[in-house]
């Protein structure tokens, strides 16, 4: 397995394993009005000279495209005590096609992106976890917080 950082180039399929994973999750009103903007911004974003967002791939033993991905930003929040430096990594988008599951590559994926945060001094990573993905996690050293999450929707 050849774990890769992704280019603007792997935009399309980055956007098309995001359809995929979105899909796992019930949805009302369904639509595809996002994949343009995410393809947007995941070309200006992995094009940026200082990236604060990166995305590592498996390609498909096939050529075919990608066969697994994860994505990740770092946001400058204020320091706390439990991390002063304010640097905090977010993971989303991890997901692997069903015919190519069980082979590591989510976990592959996960590595290098902890290994790309932790090179850019990033002090905390936070991710919302599937039911199916809890396991790969916690075996990754993540746990559970305290900390309930809340959501306001302005649009």
């Amino acid at each position: 397995m050849q774990i890769r950082q992704a280019t603007p180039g792997d935009a399309t399929e980055l956007v098309r394993l995001r359809a995929v994973m979105l899909q796992s999750f019930p949805q009302p009103g369904w639509n595809d009005d996002w994949r343009e903007p995410a393809l947007q911004t995941l070309v200006e974003r992995l094009s940026e000279p200082e990236p604060t967002m990166a995305a590592f791939v498996v390609d498909r033993a096939d050529g075919a495209g990608l066969a697994a991905c994860v994505i990740g930003i770092i946001e400058k929040r204020l320091g706390s005590p439990s991390n002063p430096g304010g640097l905090v990594g977010y993971v989303f988008s991890v997901v692997t096609d069903d015919d190519q599951r069980r082979q590591g590559y989510s976990r592959g994926c996960m590595n290098a992106l902890t290994d790309w945060f932790r090179s850019r001094g990033v002090g905390v990573v936070d991710l919302r976890a599937s039911q199916d993905g809890e396991p790969l996690y916690e075996s990754l050293g993540f746990r559970r917080t305290a900390d309930p999450a809340m959501r306001l929707r302005l649009t």
